[in-house]
């Protein structure tokens, strides 16, 4: 007997029909002879629908109260997937995250797991149930209710299946695995049988939406192999794995766009010792989390310093500049995007850079900011040209 962990992302679950779409992948797994442990999102828009009813009481919800909110949608998921699967005959239990066991650190609405105690979830399948339990929520140490953020129901299933070691841990999505590029968006797109952990975190933290980064990074820590797989079509899906076989020779494995980038600009800083530690120490106290750096040559004793963070996070980094290291030149970008490549045969074949600012420069799409890394290459552009340069780089790379 195997033991299953699978995860539903909210359209899965969205509706009367696909809940019971759902419940039927879950029953037939047990009636295979597998233990299971399910983890399931809100239901379709359900946390925008809730962040909406929020900003109709006001435009400033403490992050406490958000997590209060938020965390409900999941309940009302695990509720009715239980519902189903008993209506189907298949004993089954729901539990809340801190039902569960999660247990997590103090940042409201982007919390991360300290510890997993799973004496609750080992219990229930021990009495042949299948457990439903709510993602992307926890417990921290004042007993308050946490979320983990965007993705974060990926993360709870990946810290489960690693928790009890088991045998495999499914992600289940509205696509048929992970693609080149979004098939929904881009012609002639592949999709992989196989990508490495690596190639899949680039990705993941580059805007690819299939997986959640921080989910493919705790897999990655503990060599928890996933599988992307599709909850509406029963066809193979991708493996993400440690090493994986690369049949094809594919350098490339994927072209990712991410609209949710800001760019914040200081100039004129201090050319000095300790500055860079002055301003991203501030920007990790607010636990704003920091992607493209670029400094200038200093000049005159002073030096620009230019770095991107997500949309959200924009605005408390600037006012923490502005008044915590009382910078009075700083500025804000929120008509950017990111575009990028990735691939682990970067590494040994050159001309791939070269390929991808081709494409962008065959249609026009200035470049303001570039980064690098041994299997990655991320150009910031203008955010209404992201999608045509997602286009056009894929058709340079994948002709």
């Amino acid at each position: 007997m195997a033991l299953i962990v699978q995860k539903f992302g909210g359209s899965s679950v969205r509706d009367r029909d696909r809940i019971f779409n759902v419940a039927r992948i879950v029953s037939n797994t047990r009636k295979a002879g597998n233990d299971v442990v399910v983890v399931v999102s809100a239901q379709g828009d359900t946390t925008d629908d809730l962040i909406e009813k929020a900003k109709e009481i006001t435009h400033n919800p403490s992050a406490r109260e958000m997590d209060m909110l938020l965390a409900t949608g999941e309940q009302i998921s695990i509720a009715l997937l239980t519902m189903a699967l008993n209506e189907l005959g298949c004993n089954a239990i729901s539990l809340t995250g801190w039902q569960a066991g999660f247990r997590t650190d103090r940042a409201y609405t982007k919390a991360r797991i300290t510890r997993l105690e799973t004496e609750r979830i080992s219990s229930e399948l021990e009495r042949n149930r299948v457990v439903v339990v709510a993602g992307f929520q926890g417990l921290n140490k004042s007993d308050d209710i946490t979320t983990l953020g965007r993705g974060g129901s990926d993360t709870s299933a990946v810290a489960i299946a690693a928790a009890l070691h088991a045998d495999r841990c499914q992600i289940f999505t509205d696509v048929e695995g992970v693609y080149t590029a979004d098939p929904r968006k881009v012609r002639n797109t592949r999709k992989l049988q196989e990508i490495t952990f690596d190639e899949m975190l680039e990705l993941a933290s580059l805007g690819a939406q299939v997986l959640n980064n921080r989910s493919v990074e705790l897999a990655k820590k503990y060599n928890v192999e996933l599988e992307v797989l599709s909850s509406l079509n029963p066809v193979p899906g991708t493996v993400v794995k440690e090493v994986a076989n690369d049949m094809e020779g594919m350098l490339i494995k994927g072209v990712a766009k991410d609209t949710d980038v800001a760019v914040v600009s200081i100039l004129n800083v201090p050319d000095e010792p300790g500055m860079s530690f002055k301003i991203f120490g501030l920007m990790a106290q607010k636990n704003i989390n920091v992607d493209i750096i670029l400094q200038s040559t200093g000049r005159e004793g002073k030096k620009d310093v230019i770095f991107t963070c997500s949309e959200g996070d924009a605005e408390l980094a600037v006012r923490t500049l502005k008044e915590g290291a009382r910078f009075t030149e700083v500025s804000c970008d929120r008509t950017c995007a990111k575009v990028s490549i990735v691939g682990a045969g970067m590494q040994s074949h050159s001309g791939v850079a070269a390929s991808m600012f081709e494409a962008l420069s065959n249609n026009n799409i200035n470049i303001h900011m570039i980064s690098t890394s041994e299997i990655k290459i991320s150009c910031i552009i203008d955010r209404d040209e992201a999608d045509r340069a997602v286009v056009a780089i894929h058709d340079m790379l994948f002709r």
